[in-house]
């Protein structure tokens, strides 16, 4: 049997856990807008068009803010496109996913979805082909009370009331040759610093995303992130990370461990960030942003990519990156999560990307049902109990073997504490394929009280780690009760069933 042990001490812990962590993400990609979240003449769709049953799962996700509405779509989108009468609206050719956009839905049908959802607006701005005055302007459009050009014509086309939009990211993956409007890190720099400091002059008040790199093994990774902060470092309050994982040739182990990559990655972000600091001696830090995340299997080499895309005859909304998620991806995206959650000293945003149908954990037919992917669980869980501080731990666990990032423990955990209802949550998972693993939690200055949840991924019998949940069968992979939990003194003890993820929530009081 192999075994992990966990140390938690009351005296230590990490922040406050940020309720911008458990975000998500909608594109103009795919079928996540048209017959993702909007499908007018749908069954349960609304009178503007919104499905409820879509909805319904977004709030039961618990995603806190929805970044919108890229992605690379931003770089070459204009947001007018999507204000004033939806008859008037322009029809568009989409140069990123090789599509028409019909921009029947935009700015005010996404705010007014966000309402119902009880999500906040992370809004990106175009910095591929367009820069400071359209910058400006959808601020001025979104957040001025009025009696100006644009905050009267916002009130014109419906909403008299502001906006309010505080979370704006300066571009999309800027860094990266695919990008429209691609740019060199100085170029990038000079751009975005002149846009933040024009965006506030209309609105001091907002919060800013700058772009780093688009992933770790980008070229440029780290010079990047160094040239736009010594650019941007005083108007700006975030640097956004992205980061997607698959399994690779059948390498599960190293597919197990892609959360030691995603620590790594943060860890030398921050770094940088940190070195820009010291270097051009700013008082403040600059938090990070991981806006783009998830596992994602459609690769160049499968029919729906970019350069199989671009040789397609031009269509609207089609099926694109519809990734079906298995037992071993909802593992895998419970780990990107707590490493997530041990960064959230400085990772004060997270979005998993997408929403719905587009490498989702919800999916929707068109005048059909919606309903779960197995990476809906893990995500809905945590973002439900992850309340108050997030703690330190210590693990001491058998590891496990990879190939591509060496030895990994077999156990990853993260916890967090409230102080104010005196409830501690454990998420685990156990990396391992073969055995379970005994797991024993001491606690110090802690008392452990009564087990008030024990749930673990639940594999029907006969299925192995490949199951999914589908249209004909949409709750087949869910969570189950996990038995044989015990809590005592200063002690918890559980068993992990091989690949598996798990949340343990107890009444805890200070010893």
């Amino acid at each position: 049997m192999s075994r992990a042990r966990i140390s938690i001490d009351r005296d230590f812990t990490v922040a406050e856990v940020p309720r911008r962590l458990f975000g998500s993400f909608v594109e103009h990609m795919g079928r996540c807008v048209y017959t993702g979240i909007y499908e007018p003449g749908h069954p349960e769709a609304d009178d503007q068009g919104f499905r409820g049953d879509v909805l319904e799962l977004t709030k039961e996700l618990g995603a806190t803010v929805i970044r919108y509405p890229g992605g690379n779509f931003v770089s070459g989108y204009n947001w007018e496109d999507g204000i004033g009468p939806v008859a008037d609206r322009p029809r568009r050719l989409d140069g990123a996913w090789h599509t028409v956009e019909s921009n029947a839905f935009g700015l005010h049908e996404f705010v007014d979805w966000s309402k119902k959802a009880g999500t906040e607006i992370m809004e990106a701005i175009n910095l591929g082909t367009r820069g400071v005055d359209a910058a400006r302007e959808i601020v001025e459009y979104a957040n001025h009370p009025g009696g100006t050009y644009f905050s009267d014509l916002r009130a014109k086309n419906g909403h008299k009331d502001p906006f309010g939009i505080k979370l704006w990211c300066l571009g999309n993956e800027m860094d990266g040759p695919w990008q429209i409007g691609h740019k060199t890190a100085q170029e990038y720099g000079r751009l975005a610093q002149e846009a933040a400091k024009a965006m506030r002059l209309v609105d001091s008040s907002i919060e800013l995303v700058a772009c780093g790199s688009s992933n770790s093994g980008m070229p440029t990774f780290g010079a990047w992130e160094q040239t736009v902060l010594t650019h941007t470092y005083e108007e700006v309050d975030y640097l956004s990370l992205h980061a997607y994982y698959q399994e690779q040739d059948g390498d599960a182990e190293s597919f197990l461990a892609s959360a030691v990559d995603m620590d790594y990655f943060i860890e030398s972000v921050v770094a940088t960030a940190d070195a820009v600091r010291a270097k051009g001696k700013h008082k403040k830090h600059i938090n990070l942003s991981f806006d783009e995340w998830n596992v994602w299997y459609s690769r160049p080499a499968d029919s729906d990519s970019p350069e199989q895309i671009s040789q397609q005859s031009w269509q609207e909304h089609p099926r694109v990156i519809e990734d079906k998620y298995n037992v071993t991806d909802a593992v895998v995206v419970g780990t990107l999560l707590n490493s997530l959650l041990r960064h959230g000293d400085r990772v004060k945003i997270a979005n998993q990307a997408q929403l719905v149908n587009v490498i989702a954990p919800i999916l929707a037919e068109p005048n059909g049902p919606a309903w779960r992917q197995t990476i809906f669980h893990p995500f809905a869980r945590m973002a439900e109990v992850a309340k108050g501080q997030i703690m330190r731990t210590v693990v001491d666990s058998d590891k496990v073997e990879t190939s591509r990032f060496g030895d990994a423990d077999l156990v990853d955990v993260s916890v967090t504490w409230d102080e104010g209802t005196g409830r501690m949550a454990l998420f685990l998972a156990n990396r391992g394929l073969d055995g379970a693993a005994d797991v024993e939690v001491r606690l110090r200055g802690f008392d452990a009280g009564s087990v008030i949840r024990a749930e673990v991924l639940d594999v029907p019998m006969g299925l192995d780690r490949f199951a999914k949940n589908t249209l004909t069968l949409p709750n087949q992979v869910g969570l189950r009760a996990l038995d044989g939990v015990a809590a005592a003194g200063n002690k918890l003890t559980l068993t992990l069933p091989a690949l598996s993820w798990a949340v343990v929530e107890l009444n805890v009081e200070k010893a």
